[in-house]
C-alpha cells in the first residue's frame, strides 16, 4: 500500500512516532475483525514501517474478539507446546501471579521452532500502577548500525536456538518454575538452526536473528561464540534502537517479530499484570544466501493426558 493510500485510510495526523527508529501510536483507530480491508492493509503497512504500533483505548475487545481481530492478519497459531492457557484457543494468557517462564530478557517470540510467529498482538488485561512497561528494538537498523566487517561475519553465522531448561529461558529456577516448565512444554524440547541474519520476506531487510533462547554459534567454540553473541545484542539493544511503551488497561500492541526483539520489564514487585497474546503463523527465515532454518524437535516424556 502507497504512502497517499495511507493517507487516504489513515491520517497521518493520527500516526504519531514514539521513537525515530521504532514505533508509532495509531489513534482513531477501532480494531476489531470488521475493519475494511483497506483499513487492515494499512495496518499492515505501518507495521512493516515501524515494526511496532500501539493502540490505546481497546478496552471493547475480549478475548474472542482479539482472536477474531487477528485472524485478519494472517493464520493464528498458538504456543506449539501447548496451546492457550486460558480462554479461546489461541489466546495465550502470560499473568505474572502464575510465575515460572521470564518475559524479562531480551527474545524474539518462540523463535526456537522454525516458522515462528510473523506478528503479535498483545492485550493490556491487569496493568500495575507502576512499572511492566515493554521495550521493542528493532533488528534491522542494528544490522544497518554494523561496520561492514561485522555485516558480513553475521551473514554468515548460524545458531541453534532452543527451549531448554538451560538455554537462558529461567534465571536460577525454582521447583515451582521447573513444573509450570514442564506444564508448558507438555514433554517437548525444541532446537532450531537459525541465521543470524535473515531476509524479511515482505520488506528484503536483513534483520538480526538472536535474543535468550539462542543456546550456541554452529561450529563456534562456546567461549568465542558469547563474545560474539555479546557484540550483536548490544547492537540490537542500543538505546537508539528502541522504544518503550507504559501500558494502560486496553491497550493493544502489534509487532512484526521477524524485525524486532523485546522485553518485558519485571519491576512491578508483587502487583498484578494479566497480558492476552494472539500470534500469527510466520515463514521459516531465509539466511543472505537463500538457507531456510533447519528444524528438530525431540520428545523427552509423554504430555499430560488433559493437554490436547
Amino acid at each position: 500500500m502507497s504512502a497517499a493510500l495511507i493517507d487516504h485510510v489513515v491520517q497521518r495526523s493520527d500516526v504519531v512516532k514514539r521513537a525515530a527508529r521504532i514505533g508509532a501510536e495509531i489513534r482513531n483507530i477501532k480494531l476489531s475483525d470488521d475493519l475494511p480491508d483497506q483499513t487492515i492493509a494499512a495496518i499492515n503497512r505501518l507495521l512493516l514501517e515501524h515494526k511496532v504500533i500501539f493502540f490505546r483505548d481497546q478496552g471493547h475487545l475480549d478475548d474472542s474478539e482479539q482472536e477474531r481481530f487477528a485472524l485478519r492478519l494472517g493464520t493464528l497459531v498458538s504456543l506449539p507446546t501447548l496451546g492457550a492457557s486460558k480462554g479461546t484457543m489461541s489466546i495465550l494468557e502470560i499473568d505474572s501471579a502464575r510465575g515460572g517462564i521470564r518475559a524479562d530478557t531480551w527474545h524474539i517470540d518462540v523463535a526456537y521452532v522454525d516458522a515462528y510467529p510473523k506478528i503479535l498482538v498483545l492485550r493490556g488485561v491487569v496493568i500495575p500502577p507502576v512499572g511492566g512497561d515493554t521495550v521493542w528494538s528493532n533488528t534491522a537498523a542494528a544490522y544497518l548500525d554494523l561496520p561492514p566487517p561485522l555485516q558480513r561475519l553475521a551473514n554468515e553465522l548460524w545458531a541453534v536456538h532452543s527451549n531448554t531448561l538451560d538455554s537462558g529461558i529461567f534465571a536460577r529456577p525454582s521447583e515451582a518454575n521447573k513444573k509450570l516448565y514442564d506444564e508448558i512444554l507438555a514433554g517437548t524440547s525444541f532446537e532450531t538452526e537459525h541465521p543470524v541474519v535473515r531476509v524479511h520476506p515482505e520488506t528484503g531487510e536483513r534483520t538480526l536473528v538472536l535474543g535468550c533462547y539462542v543456546k550456541r554459534f554452529v561450529d563456534v567454540p562456546k567461549y568465542d561464540g558469547q563474545r560474539l553473541f555479546d557484540l550483536f545484542e548490544s547492537h540490537i539493544t542500543a538505546p537508539e534502537n528502541t522504544v518503550r511503551w507504559t501500558w494502560k488497561q486496553g491497550d493493544v500492541v502489534i509487532w512484526d517479530n521477524r524485525a524486532t526483539m523485546h522485553y518485558a520489564a519485571k519491576d512491578y514487585g508483587d502487583q498484578h499484570r494479566v497480558v492476552r497474546r494472539a500470534a500469527i503463523d510466520g515463514e521459516v527465515p531465509v539466511s543472505v544466501d537463500g538457507r531456510c532454518s533447519i528444524a528438530r524437535v525431540k520428545v523427552t516424556k509423554q504430555p499430560p493426558a488433559n493437554v490436547a
